[in-house]
């Protein structure tokens, strides 16, 4: 695992992930952002391509004069315009709308999977997993390699 760019905006989650990550990787990068609107200017700012997308869609703000956060279907909509160079996984409790956006980024050419965050522990014991094994796959839903 080297480098995941991340759409969460829960505190607790995001702390989790960091976790996680660096328990297991400390030398990973792991770019979180919690806005639609971040996500799109961070993906423009990589230099190369991430190992791995990770999603949420529903997204809220910390006080009610923030500007409003959008969704991981912003996101989707935006990356389904972007050449598909890595897998993608979506951690949604929002069942419709994840499987909304699994299936345009995956009818883009994404590799995309989708796990429900269930239990107190699913970032460690659900979504790690799946991440790494992601991963280790890197092929796109063409077959190709994020590295062609």
């Amino acid at each position: 695992m080297q480098r995941l760019l991340m759409l969460e905006d829960d505190h607790d989650r995001i702390h989790r992930f960091k976790a996680v990550v660096s328990s297991n990787y400390p030398d990973a990068v792991l770019t979180i952002v919690r806005t639609a609107a971040d996500f799109q200017l961070a993906w423009r700012a990589l230099t190369d391509s991430p190992d791995l997308i990770c999603l949420d869609h529903d997204l809220f703000t910390d006080s009610p004069d923030d500007p409003d956060p959008g969704d991981g279907r912003d996101v989707s909509a935006f990356l389904i315009t972007q050449r598909a160079t890595c897998p993608a996984l979506i951690h949604s409790t929002n069942g419709p709308a994840a499987d909304s956006m699994m299936f345009s980024m995956r009818d883009a050419g994404w590799k995309v999977e989708r796990i429900s965050p269930i239990g107190d522990d699913w970032i460690e014991s659900l979504w790690y997993p799946v991440a790494c094994e992601m991963i280790a796959d890197g092929k796109l839903s063409d077959g190709s390699s994020a590295a062609d």
